[in-house]
């Protein structure tokens, strides 16, 4: 399915990757949000971000939105599940950031909530999804939707496409 990667959305991950290394170069962060194994991959990724995916190098502000327990459930007990990535975005982002929603069906409500937020912000908003898009694709900047309808390909092929965009952040960041 991997080697099924179209060459708009190969273009589409160095769009993303070019984005996110300005938006680095200018102060801003990367800030990644999903659920289920999407929240596993938004911790992924900005750890790569953060840490180092290859060499040595200054730390590059990434932030995964899953990360805080007490803010998720605070968040989720005072304003409702939907709201999770919201509330916190309205927080942490600004318009010089970039934040990554991650969802393989493109329709979970907190994420499109986070989104939305993302956009009152001002940020450039990015969605990670399946095949459709779903409610995800027109309300986003930039839709990487991998050609697949199997949450485990899509997923598979999410920290595919994060660990290249990392790649090429490290190499266009620090540049």
């Amino acid at each position: 399915m991997k080697q099924a990667f179209s060459d708009v959305l190969v273009d589409r991950i160095l769009q993303f990757a070019q984005k996110c290394a300005a938006s680095l170069r200018a102060g801003g962060k990367i800030v990644f949000f999903g659920n289920g194994g999407s929240t596993a991959d938004a911790l992924h990724l900005a750890a790569e971000l953060v840490v180092k995916l290859h060499d040595d190098r200054r730390a590059l502000p990434g932030l995964a939105l899953t990360a805080n327990p007490s803010v998720l459930t605070a968040a989720g007990n005072d304003y409702g599940f939907e709201q999770i990535f919201a509330r916190q975005i309205e927080a942490l982002v600004s318009a010089q950031d970039v934040i990554v929603a991650l969802s393989t069906s493109g329709n979970s409500p907190n994420v499109m909530r986070g989104v939305e937020a993302g956009r009152a912000r001002g940020a450039f908003v990015v969605a990670f999804t399946g095949e459709t898009g779903g409610a995800l694709a027109s309300k986003v900047d930039l839709l990487l939707n991998v050609p697949s309808r199997d949450a485990q390909r899509i997923q598979e092929a999410h920290i595919t496409i994060g660990h290249i965009a990392c790649s090429l952040v490290e190499q266009l960041a620090l540049s």
